[in-house]
């Protein structure tokens, strides 16, 4: 298990399957998330927080745990985000986060969003029924994905990347969400690397 390791469960679709929450130091969920793993059989009593405004919680539900609760009723600021600035609070670094995607869309974006602004701060990942996906670092190396479906998409925007190992690979290249995307590539081989200069880059790992 990891201190700093943190397991977030949010409002958007459910997980199919749980990961091992053995290897987490902290396990959170937003209130809406809080229904679907209440439904699903959780072991509720890991969770160490239930953040969001509770309105559409029973009484049952406050009165086991109302002492996981924290109370984050800012508007300005969606639940992940106040999620995520608890979890800083408690010193995690790491977060895998899980209910990101799936419902409406909008949710969806708002989701990447703000993990593009808390990038510089932690390391999270998504991991959704169809694929894992973050924000990397300039350069980066992963290793055991041959065979997997690559994306990388610019956030805006992403110039003088190369990458080696991918069945259509870059050399110096540039992209944007409004001129070239790097969507449905392919791992050819077991190692896969990716390094550029400028901009910031999304990458997702198909299952």
């Amino acid at each position: 298990m990891k201190k700093d390791k943190a397991l977030l469960f949010i409002n958007g679709e459910a997980p199919k399957d749980f990961p091992n929450i053995s290897h987490y130091g902290l396990i959170a969920c937003t209130d809406g998330a809080f229904h679907y793993l209440k439904e699903m059989g959780f072991p509720l009593d890991r969770l160490d927080f239930i953040s969001g405004d509770f309105d559409s919680h029973s009484g049952s539900d406050e009165n086991i745990y109302q002492e996981k609760f924290i109370y984050t009723p800012d508007q300005d600021k969606t639940d992940f985000h106040k999620a995520l600035e608890i979890i800083e609070e408690k010193g995690c670094t790491d977060i895998d986060v899980f209910g990101a995607s799936g419902g409406e869309q909008d949710h969806f974006l708002g989701n990447l969003t703000v993990a593009y602004r808390f990038k510089d701060k932690m390391n999270i990942k998504f991991y959704d029924e169809f694929s894992e996906y973050y924000f990397i670092p300039k350069s980066i190396i992963l290793k055991g994905i041959k065979g997997k479906m690559i994306s990388l998409y610019p956030f805006p925007m992403v110039d003088h990347i190369t990458t080696q190992g991918l069945n259509w690979p870059l050399k110096d290249g540039s992209a944007s969400m409004t001129t070239k995307l790097l969507t449905r590539n392919f791992a050819s081989e077991d190692e896969v690397s990716i390094e550029y200069k400028t901009g910031d880059l999304l990458i997702f790992i198909g299952k």
